[in-house]
């Protein structure tokens, strides 16, 4: 097996440009697949907190690095969607996510929200002793007891600390989802329809997204919540409000009053 990795032929979710250098770092061995993206591209590509690789083993060496609650040492480690990302020094953490285009990208999140990760049940399998496994999009596997509340294609939010589930979104019709790959990756909505196709051809999902429609199909789509969608925005931050007249007149009058003040201290000290 090769240990190099040509850029030209990373997946499509890896937020790297193809043509400025011939090779890239090459993901370990953990979640995600083939999809998880090298800790270093984050940390080097990404965000611009190093700039090399011996930086990049340097920062993670003082365990103030955490991907989902856990200190991370590698910087090979598989990053990947919905992935929690924690620099405890920097007091900033963040959400991975699909932009519009399939790309992995960042959404700042608070730190409440950075104790727990959204997963995607992809299996769910019946093990010895009557529990059932459920299997999660990144790899993972999680044991519960009540095999009726849990159905492939929900989705659980998982407590990073005590690994139980917090919180469960059934998928249905009505459900808030987002489509994380195809042609519509990144756009949530309101499931309208969920259309089961006779034979081993993907069922095709009918979503809502305000007065727009789009359809995918089912593997593409994960169900979220509301709280989800509050937390999404731009890596640089949320746009400023518009100033209002009111705020206008009220600087003007800050001003003049500055002005009349800076000539009354100007005659004083002649």
């Amino acid at each position: 097996m090769t240990k190099h990795q040509k850029r030209l032929a990373v997946p499509k979710s890896w937020p790297v440009e193809r043509k400025e250098e011939t090779y890239t770092t090459k993901a370990g061995a953990g979640p995600h697949g083939e999809a998880g993206v090298p800790l270093l591209i984050v940390l080097r590509d990404v965000l611009g907190y190093v700039d090399s690789k011996k930086e990049a083993r340097y920062a993670l060496g003082q365990d103030s690095v955490l991907v989902n609650g856990k200190a991370v040492s590698d910087e090979r480690q598989p990053i990947g969607m919905f992935d929690i990302l924690a620099f405890l020094e920097r007091e900033e953490y963040y959400r991975v996510f699909p932009d519009e285009g399939g790309r992995l990208s960042l959404t700042p999140i608070d730190e409440d929200a950075a104790g727990s990760k959204l997963g995607k049940i992809v299996g769910k399998t019946q093990i010895a002793g009557g529990d059932t496994q459920l299997a999660l999009h990144d790899g993972e596997t999680l044991l519960v007891e009540d095999a009726t509340a849990y159905e492939t294609n929900d989705s659980i939010v998982v407590s990073n600390d005590s690994e139980e589930i917090v919180a469960h979104f059934t998928y249905e019709e009505g459900a808030l989802v987002t489509a994380v790959r195809g042609a519509h990756a990144g756009r949530i909505g309101t499931v309208d329809e969920i259309q089961i196709t006779p034979g081993s051809s993907p069922n095709n999902v009918l979503i809502e997204d305000g007065d727009d429609r789009f359809e995918t199909i089912e593997e593409y789509v994960v169900v979220i919540d509301e709280n989800f969608v509050e937390d999404d925005a731009d890596l640089e931050g949320d746009e400023a409000e518009p100033e209002t007249e009111a705020d206008t007149e009220a600087d003007e009058s800050e001003d003049v009053e500055a002005e009349a003040d800076a000539d009354e201290e100007g005659g004083d000290d002649e």
